[in-house]
């Protein structure tokens, strides 16, 4: 990281050219950074160079990377391209913290804290992005604003999710259908096209 002008900082990240990402990365594109959007400004050729606003950086935890080190990436969505997933925005809603990481037979349990901008948006079963990876949310202690995830062997491998120590920061993401459910149900939206509520969701099997 290099600082800009104006708080910003000029972020290179340093990729294989034979990854799939690197294909046909161009000026221009989106790329989520640790689950953060940024935009490609330059193409390297082992790698991309994109710049983090002051908004970014105090959102998320790009500030922090240098220390660390790994980020996850991953190319925007292509229309009519498989969705593996719930959709990733690529806007971090807050930072939280890796409490503990217990491996079993079977994949990694990890619980993380969550911010109150974000807690409202977790729920058993419900998704959440965690460095921009798509997971499930396993169980949620309201009191303790913590959450649990289940990552398989493969996704464990294969992020940085493995570098975590205790007390690391992660970015963010909710999911996006539960903010416009909350926006819709506020009683102060104003912008609501009427006659959504709870009880007309319970009748068309949202709850």
């Amino acid at each position: 990281m290099k600082p800009l002008g104006g708080d910003s900082w000029q972020i290179t990240c340093a990729t294989p050219s034979s990854t799939a990402i690197m294909q046909d990365l161009a000026y221009g594109d989106s790329v989520a950074v640790d689950g953060v959007c940024l935009t490609v400004e330059s193409v390297l050729p082992s790698g991309f160079i994109a710049t983090a606003s002051p908004e970014t950086l105090r959102r998320t935890t790009l500030n922090k990377q240098a220390k660390q080190g790994y980020v996850n990436l991953e190319a925007s969505l292509r229309v009519g391209s498989k969705v593996g997933g719930h959709f990733v925005m690529g806007h971090v809603d807050g930072v939280g913290e890796l409490v503990l990481a217990e491996q079993t037979a079977t994949s990694w349990e990890m619980t993380f804290t969550a911010p109150t901008a974000i807690a409202r948006y977790i729920v058993p079963k419900g998704s959440i992005a965690i460095n921009g990876i798509s997971l499930t949310v396993a169980e949620y202690d309201p009191e303790l604003s913590h959450f649990r995830v289940a990552v398989i062997p493969l996704t464990y491998a294969d992020t940085n999710l493995r570098y975590l120590t205790n007390g690391s920061p992660v970015n963010l993401e909710g999911d996006i259908l539960g903010k416009y459910v909350e926006k819709f149900l506020s009683p102060n939206n104003q912008h609501s096209a009427g006659g959504i509520s709870p009880a007309f969701l319970a009748e068309n099997g949202y709850l």
